[in-house]
């Protein structure tokens, strides 16, 4: 029962993401020479004749990313010059650096005039509903009675398998586990939200971690439960915090440094173990800062696009992904350090657009890699021993080659839960995580876990092009970096096909600190979803606060005193190779008080 149920529920989950569609939001629009309009789907766009800008428009004066239209969650618009050739005028005044738009005002670019407009709430609210709800296709209700399923089986399996020496963790904790599941949907439902895929996808890979926990160690049932717990609670907690997308912005560099902190840390007062000072222990807890400094980073690397224009946003992420990487080599922990480095060539690709920076950045890690191996020897071992495995059965290749025998003697559908003699091994729990869940619940559900990590990846992909922000944009890409990363290195390392880093598989591994900061990733993937009413991270028009709506209409035209206040932004230079990025903080505007 347990392959065939966990394939029906991750393949109704993929068939809700896929078959659901992630309709575009509408915020204002640009009247065109001919009468024609172009919405505004996004609270970024970029102005150009490039195809690939935001508002496309086909006309020879225009530069390919000729300026910016950026709206703050508060219903602001600033209009940018992004360094184009002919220059940007708003109401026949030109635009240097930025300068605030209402709504009836004429932009003209490239000789071409366009008239901004604004969405007022009620037309906010009108376009919202249109929009189709998910969920319409596959029911989450029934997909969670199927997950419901998967979880009773396997208790009841593990159950049986230990019989006589059954402790009361084991009924305990899967009960728990699955009032969690629907004390979670119920709270979502509670907030008016209908969509429920990635947190089925977290609970299935939960629950296939908790009989791993169970079969290796049922003394730990408990802390687990906990666990699964506090990362549920973080990931409501970031969802709220992303919410405001003006709050996070603020917080986003304290949050970093905050992660550096933890790394210095880390760095003073651990104990190299295994050849690794990546544990710490204060007053008696032990958790490993690393995991919780991904967090910190997927913050850091994150940006809404007016403050992407700022190099030194760019150069500042570049030094601060610097740091990790080098804290986290010198501990020994060249996995995450891996895991890092691979979030931050995503960030900065999806920042930038450069390849040439992401090949240089490869370089430079391959040399730093070649340095690692020739100065650690326990990374240089595994190098050494990567391809080599069953030359060194009893020697350095023990657990990699004991994880290849118990996923081929586990077969397809496994030797049942509890009943497998890989969980005797050193870290089978943990690091080789894919060897015992091949063996004793089969290998289709191995496979099935890592098509549901990848469900979580194409989900964040997928819903990139109709998010609000390039931040929200950059943390869910970020996020399914992470997971999706350590999920490769974890399974393939284990079965000797990439060398062996000792990074955790997400969700699935026994510990605690990976998994609560796998589900504060979550929230990032969550926040990209704009789908009508599928994400509490997301603020629909429907639920604007009166204060914002207030906002918005004074937006209106018959509130619009044009006294030429937007001048006082204009900065007094005719320069155009200026690089008014170094003056100018592109997000200080939007930190102003209302008033």
């Amino acid at each position: 029962m347990l392959p065939v149920l966990a394939v029906i529920i991750v393949w109704r989950t993929v068939k809700s993401l896929l078959m659901d569609d992630y309709d575009y939001e509408a915020w204002g629009y640009l009247s065109l020479p001919n009468g024609a309009r172009i919405t505004l789907n996004h609270w970024e766009n970029i102005i150009g004749r490039s195809k690939a800008s935001d508002v496309y428009m086909e006309y020879p004066t225009l530069s390919r990313s000729h300026a910016a239209l950026i709206r703050d969650n508060k219903g602001r618009w600033q209009l940018y010059d992004l360094g184009s050739k002919s220059g940007v005028l708003l109401n026949g005044v030109p635009v240097r650096n930025r300068a605030p738009v209402k709504n009836g005002d004429i932009l003209t670019m490239g000789g071409v005039e366009l008239v901004f407009f604004t969405i007022s709430h009620p037309e906010q609210a009108a376009i919202e509903h249109e929009r189709k709800r998910p969920g319409k296709v596959v029911r989450p209700f029934g997909t969670l009675l199927f997950l419901m399923l998967f979880q009773v089986a396997l208790g009841l399996q593990l159950c049986i398998s230990m019989d006589a020496a059954l402790p009361p963790a084991v009924p305990v904790s899967f009960v728990a586990l699955i009032a969690l599941t629907w004390l979670c949907y119920i709270l979502t439902r509670t907030l008016r939200r209908v969509a429920f895929e990635v947190e089925t996808l977290a609970f299935f890979l939960c629950s296939v971690g908790l009989a791993v926990t169970a079969s290796a160690a049922p003394g730990d049932l408990y802390k687990q439960i906990g666990f699964i717990l506090a990362g549920i609670c973080l990931y409501f907690l970031i969802g709220w915090f992303l919410r405001d997308l003006g709050r996070a912005v603020k917080l986003r560099w304290p949050i970093a440094v905050a992660g550096l902190v933890l790394l210095a840390v880390n760095l003073l007062l651990s104990r190299s173990i295994f050849g690794a000072k990546n544990w710490l222990t204060i007053g008696g807890v032990t958790f490993q800062p690393s995991e919780f400094v991904k967090l910190a980073f997927v913050f850091a690397g994150a940006a809404t696009l007016d403050r992407l224009f700022a190099r030194r946003n760019l150069i500042l992420f570049i030094a601060y992904s610097g740091i990790c990487v080098m804290a986290l080599a010198v501990m020994g922990d060249f996995g995450t350090a891996l895991v890092f480095f691979v979030a931050y060539l995503t960030i900065s690709f999806i920042r930038s657009g450069d390849l040439a920076t992401v090949f240089l950045s490869i370089g430079g890690a391959g040399l730093a890699g070649f340095m690692a191996i020739t100065l650690k020897a326990h990374v240089a071992e595994r190098f050494a021993t990567w391809g080599h495995v069953w030359q060194e059965v009893n020697g350095s290749g023990f657990q990699q080659t004991r994880t290849m025998m118990a996923s081929a003697s586990g077969g397809l559908f496994g030797v049942g839960a509890g009943n497998g003699w890989f969980k005797h091994i050193f870290a089978a729990d943990t690091d080789m995580v894919f060897g015992m869940v091949s063996e004793e619940l089969g290998l289709i559900v191995g496979v099935v876990v890592i098509f549901a990590l990848l469900a979580l990846a194409f989900n964040a992909v997928r819903a990139a092009s109709t998010a609000r922000s390039s931040f929200y944009v950059i943390g869910a890409g970020a996020s399914a970096a992470i997971l999706l990363f350590q999920m490769i290195l974890n399974v393939f390392g284990s079965l000797d096909i990439l060398p062996f880093t000792g990074v955790t598989l997400p969700f699935v591994s026994k510990g605690g600190s990976s998994l609560i900061a796998c589900w504060g990733l979550l929230a990032f993937i969550k926040a990209i979803d704009t789908r009508k009413n599928a994400s509490f991270v997301v603020r629909t028009p429907n639920n604007v606060s009166k204060k914002e709506q207030r906002l918005q209409e004074k937006q209106r035209p018959e509130e619009d005193d044009d006294d030429g206040e937007f001048d006082d932004f204009e900065p007094e230079f005719d320069d155009d190779d200026y690089d008014f990025s170094r003056d100018f903080d592109f997000g200080d505007v939007f930190d102003k008080d209302d008033e």
